[in-house]
């Protein structure tokens, strides 16, 4: 029976059809996770796959009557095929698309839209001829069917009006934006200012999501309120002093992932307005790793995936990623196209193309350490001094370190503790373990974070400062110091952090 029902047979005798409340699971979809700006380039997408050379996208403050509409001149849509795109899953994931398809659940233009807003208005027109649909869910909860209107009042009309003026194209419009906006009435400007930072997200996070697709002369336009969006190159392909490692090609299953390593140019080498808008919405250390791209749309911008953590020294390092849109299954990508989680089979080869191109990134901090110790000219800082006391050796917390010699300033009484830690070092004990097993004596700090030993050397610095030594001279003591004697890259991004 099993088999029969597989190949399209009827169902058993008993059987029931269990439909979904329409009120239920729609208002159920509005928590797919989806942020304003990912909503937003949803629509985009759409927007670009009906080939689109222009996308208007219109914020409108206005209290719990705020707007916000999506509209493209693109080849818009008949009646029918409106209809059929209002559908909640209009598309079988598992069908086959075009190469250039940003779409895969036939989902995201209603559950990123309805995440957003409680009315959802879609008017698209085609050789002259103009179709509309909406979905309210205050209207399907009455009904508790799902109830696609095709009529819409006065003011969502004057609204679509835009429209007028174009051959072809689709407007998609929000209103009641309650998880945008809520009850905030037009007079709060506290509410006002969070509804414009958002706007300032949107334009940042469409800015690196379709950067491909908005360059060259015959790029898209992207357009928030008139203005016009910017693309925002993660890797700065333009400039000289870009690093470019040889592009990889990795075939799993007969589809080819194209991955290229990229080192960016140190901050000396940028201007002040370079190095920040290089930097990306959430900063250097946020957006170093890979990205990942579906089809030329961005997925992800900056992860390790689970391969490595983020640190200060590897942040210049950036990977592409470019993905066919047949492997969407492989790198699990979600109905929000915000997560993309690697095959395993692939995970060695990116984590060796990874390592390769953070031992470049950390070298140019590297390189720029060691400078600053070659400059130096003062006598190395030890933490341990050894000493002879009646004919043995003994060993002896430098008084003369700063950070031992503001702890004693500060706290007198602190002698005690540094005379207790000197008598009771297991020298013996140290010296036996090296003997017997070399291979297993950790170097300082070898197993903290390069945050933690920015953080120390940044305290070294300042306890420096404030014994009357200037910015050239400490960098240059530290550079003398154990343990950031070791670790050159550390003093050049405490250099950089302090002058920048």
């Amino acid at each position: 029976m099993i088999s029969e029902m597989s190949q399209g047979s009827p169902p058993a005798r008993g059987h029931e059809i269990v439909r979904p409340d329409a009120a239920s699971l729609i208002e159920s979809m509005r928590a797919f996770g989806y942020s304003t700006p990912a909503a937003v380039a949803d629509l985009v997408d759409n927007s670009i796959s009906a080939n689109a050379r222009n996308v208007w996208i219109d914020f409108h403050w206005a209290g719990t009557d705020t707007h916000v509409s999506v509209l493209d001149d693109g080849t818009g849509m008949a009646e029918r095929e409106l209809a059929e795109a209002m559908r909640l899953g209009s598309s079988d994931p598992r069908d086959t698309r075009d190469a250039d398809d940003l779409g895969r659940f036939g989902l995201g233009l209603k559950t990123a839209s309805l995440s957003q807003c409680r009315t959802l208005t879609v008017a698209s027109r085609r050789a002259g001829d103009l179709s509309l649909r909406r979905w309210d869910l205050d209207y399907v909860r009455s009904t508790r069917e799902w109830t696609l209107l095709t009529e819409v009042d006065g003011e969502s009309s004057k609204l679509l009006e835009r429209l007028d003026g174009l051959d072809s194209g689709t407007m998609v419009l929000w209103q009641r934006p309650d998880r945008l906006v809520g009850d905030d009435a037009l007079e709060d400007r506290s509410a006002r200012d969070r509804f414009l930072s958002t706007v300032r997200e949107v334009e940042e996070h469409l800015a690196m999501t379709f950067q491909r697709f908005m360059s060259g002369r015959s790029g898209v336009a992207l357009w928030i309120n008139d203005r016009r969006v910017e693309s925002w190159d993660p890797f700065l392909e333009d400039d000289s002093a870009t690093q470019r490692l040889p592009e990889e090609t990795i075939i799993l299953r007969g589809d080819r992932v194209q991955v290229a390593g990229y080192v960016l140019p140190h901050h000396s080498k940028l201007s002040a307005d370079e190095h920040r808008r290089a930097a990306g919405p959430q900063g250097w250390n946020a957006h170093q790793g890979f990205y990942i791209y579906r089809a030329g749309r961005l997925l992800v911008p900056g992860e390790w995936l689970g391969l490595f953590k983020k640190e200060e020294h590897s942040k210049l390092a950036r990977i592409r990623i470019d993905l066919p849109n047949t492997m969407d299954a492989d790198w699990q990508i979600d109905v929000r196209k915000a997560t993309a989680r690697p095959p395993g089979a692939l995970r060695a080869d990116l984590k060796r193309i990874a390592e390769v191109t953070r031992q470049r990134a950390t070298a140019i901090y590297r390189h720029r350490g060691k400078a600053i110790a070659r400059r130096s000219t003062k006598e190395h800082v030890f933490v341990w001094r050894q000493n002879l006391h009646r004919g043995k050796v003994v060993y002896e917390l430098n008084r003369d370190h700063p950070i031992v010699r503001d702890l004693l300033r500060r706290e007198p009484d602190a002698e005690s503790v540094l005379r207790l830690v000197e008598e009771t070092v297991p020298a013996p004990l140290i010296a036996l373990d090296a003997s017997q097993r070399p291979d297993q004596q950790s170097t300082p700090f070898e197993v903290a974070a390069n945050g933690e030993l920015v953080r120390m050397a940044g305290d070294v610095y300042s306890l420096l400062r404030d014994f009357g030594q200037g910015h050239d001279d400490a960098i240059r003591q530290l550079a003398t110091m154990e343990p950031f004697d070791r670790f050159p890259e550390v003093l050049a991004e405490l250099d950089e952090r302090v002058t920048r």
